[in-house]
């Protein structure tokens, strides 16, 4: 059974920063590409950022290019998403999933952890 399980959500004032990890089981994490999707109170998912297996490339949508950074360690199978200078409009349910890019919205999500950055 496929498992991912994130965590590292809170709240924090903007400009803030927060570390989102999650782990994976179930599944050969190490030859899967990953994704970190979004959902906002009242809008459609949204694909952040995705990492090819050896973790070498990576790809970032424009609105968090610069402040977000995806990244794995495949012997924890474990993938992380480093936040820097967050904005309100961050604001989210964070959600990994297997695939990449915004082909990745259309598989199976976890439960996610809630981002909130508000003053």
């Amino acid at each position: 059974e496929v498992q991912l399980v994130e965590s590292g959500g809170g709240m924090v004032q903007p400009g803030g920063s927060l570390r989102l990890s999650c782990a994976a089981s179930g599944f050969t994490f190490s030859i899967t590409d990953m994704s970190w999707v979004r959902q906002a109170p009242g809008k459609g998912p949204e694909w952040v950022s995705s990492i090819n297996t050896p973790g070498g490339r990576t790809n970032y949508a424009d609105s968090v290019k610069g402040r977000f950074t995806i990244s794995r360690d495949n012997a924890k199978n474990t993938l992380y998403l480093q936040m820097n200078s967050l904005k309100p409009e961050d604001t989210a349910l964070y959600y990994c999933v297997r695939g990449w890019g915004v082909g990745a919205l259309a598989g199976s999500w976890g439960q996610g952890t809630q981002v909130t950055v508000s003053s």
